[in-house]
């Protein structure tokens, strides 16, 4: 099966792309297009955050659950939203915590392309929603295949720091070697999580973290 992802990817992941469940995921895609649902991202950015990020490039990783599934705001990478959509709430509380964390003025702008071509990860566990139905294709068989993805990194990565924000992602560090890479966890940035989110410092920490491996830090300002 040829799937239209970056290179590196597509090698890392070929087995992945061969197994029933994934080309189960692509027969329920291609179904629900035919009856004329509408999906989220469109096709051409659902693997958006592997074009923008190469395997060997990965520095950090920041999970996200699904994505946005209102109209225009899902591109594929993880909290981001096109420069011209409003930050969602999220969004918005992540700059806080990098201005609080950092001292550097955030701009507003929601589209975090800039953090992805430095090295930063931004996977949703789940890649395609139906417009309007959060977690509607959450049980699809994306979560088998990003599991596969944060293994993948695992095994062949060092020195990844993984950003796990919410009970949802900080269920993954059970598939996470620790030994060979950093976690660190928080709860979610979400106004549901009151505030919980704020003080986690993850900016600064990650920094640290790349820099004492002798990488360069991610300059988090947009």
């Amino acid at each position: 099966m040829e799937v239209a992802i970056e290179q590196s990817w597509k090698e890392a992941l070929r087995e992945e792309f061969e197994k029933d469940y994934f080309k189960s995921l692509v027969e329920f895609l291609h179904k629900e297009k035919a009856e004329g649902k509408v999906i989220f991202p469109p096709g051409r950015m659902i693997f958006k955050a592997f074009e923008l990020t190469p395997v060997q490039d990965v520095k950090v990783v920041i999970l996200g659950q699904d994505p946005y599934h209102g109209y225009g705001q899902a591109e594929g990478l993880s909290f981001s939203v096109p420069e011209n959509v409003p930050a969602p709430p999220s969004l918005r509380n992540i700059f806080t915590e990098i201005h609080n964390d950092l001292g550097i003025e955030m701009s507003g702008n929601p589209h975090l392309e800039k953090w992805a071509r430095q090295g930063v990860l931004l996977l949703n566990a789940i890649l395609t929603v139906r417009s309007g139905e959060p977690a509607s294709h959450g049980n699809i068989g994306w979560a088998e295949f990003t599991d596969a993805v944060i293994r993948y990194i695992s095994d062949n990565c060092n020195g990844v720091v993984f950003l796990l924000w919410g009970n949802f992602a900080r269920s993954k560090k059970s598939i996470i070697d620790t030994s060979r890479h950093h976690v660190l966890e928080a709860a979610h940035p979400s106004p549901l999580a009151r505030g919980a989110f704020f003080g986690c410092r993850h900016f600064s920490k990650t920094n640290q973290l790349l820099a004492a491996q002798g990488k360069t830090p991610i300059d988090w300002q947009l």
